[in-house]
């Protein structure tokens, strides 16, 4: 039984399961947004949210703790220079996963995870092809025509 036992194994070894969340949480930071699975993103959830609090903290005790973690040093910069201070007045909960639907390869649940008040989170646009504008335009031309 799993009484009291916190985090996932997600079907890895103790070495592999660490090296893959600190790379999670070292792209979450970087970029405020990953796509990944939705089991992976729960147990992201925590550590991107330890992180954050690290940052918050602010000592030199916890910049070491978060850079144990995060793989790169211009990203605990960044923790802890521009992320800590957005989320001074929040008591937790930084980050939002968000479910995608079914990956097309093999079905597995795919999840976004993203910081609540991230800087670019405004819909992407879809990418406007030349070939669709070239039709919109034909129609719109034998349209005025007619």
């Amino acid at each position: 039984m799993r009484h009291r036992l916190s985090g996932h194994k997600l079907n890895r070894s103790t070495a592999h399961r660490r090296a893959l969340l600190r790379n999670l949480v070292t792209e979450l930071l970087d970029h405020e947004a990953v796509r990944t699975t939705f089991a992976k993103a729960k147990e992201l959830r925590r550590w991107g949210d330890q992180m954050i609090t690290l940052g918050k903290r602010g000592t030199l005790h916890a910049r070491r703790q978060a850079a144990a973690v995060v793989r790169r040093g211009t990203v605990v910069r960044k923790l802890f220079d521009d992320l800590a201070p957005r989320y001074t007045d929040r008591a937790g909960g930084y980050t939002r996963v968000v479910k995608l639907g079914p990956r097309p390869g093999d079905a597995a649940e795919m999840a976004l995870v993203e910081l609540v008040d991230r800087s670019g989170a405004e819909e992407p646009k879809k990418p406007s092809s030349r070939k669709r504008r070239a039709r919109k335009q034909a129609a719109a031309e034998s349209g005025a025509e007619s």
